[in-house]
């Protein structure tokens, strides 16, 4: 749990900041539920054309990623490497780590993140 606040507190410390100009990293938490991430994406933003120019993504099947201090690293490497001046981030876990199209036909639902059927991503509520 103490490796999981120092991500928290590396990335958020940046993005508590607010905007401070371009570019922008957005960072993005996915997993099979709310409580254990499994998938990390960010996104580099050059300028005010919202275009993402650089995407990186990180993948743990052997737990939550944010207690992994490698990927923390190469997480915050790949953020300085761009300059990043701001950063976006979701307070909470926000959907599937599985890609529509991608991973499960599209159109459908993902059969391995059952949690997240008929969940609103952003505050984690049950909306049927």
């Amino acid at each position: 749990m103490k490796q999981r606040r120092q991500f928290a507190k590396a990335v958020r410390r940046k993005a508590r900041k607010g905007f401070r100009g371009y570019p922008v990293g957005t960072v993005a938490l996915y997993g099979p539920d709310d409580r254990h991430a499994t998938k990390l994406t960010v996104g580099i933003i050059a300028d005010d054309s919202d275009e993402v120019v650089d995407l990186r993504r990180w993948h743990s099947d052997a737990g939550d990623l944010r207690q992994d201090p490698e990927i923390e690293k190469e997480v915050i490497e790949f953020i300085r490497g761009h300059s990043v001046k701001s950063v976006v981030m979701a307070d909470r876990i926000i959907g599937c780590p599985h890609e529509e199209g991608i991973d499960y036909p599209d159109g459908e639902v993902c059969s391995e993140c059952s949690f997240w059927i008929g969940r609103d991503r952003w505050t984690g509520d049950v909306i049927h």
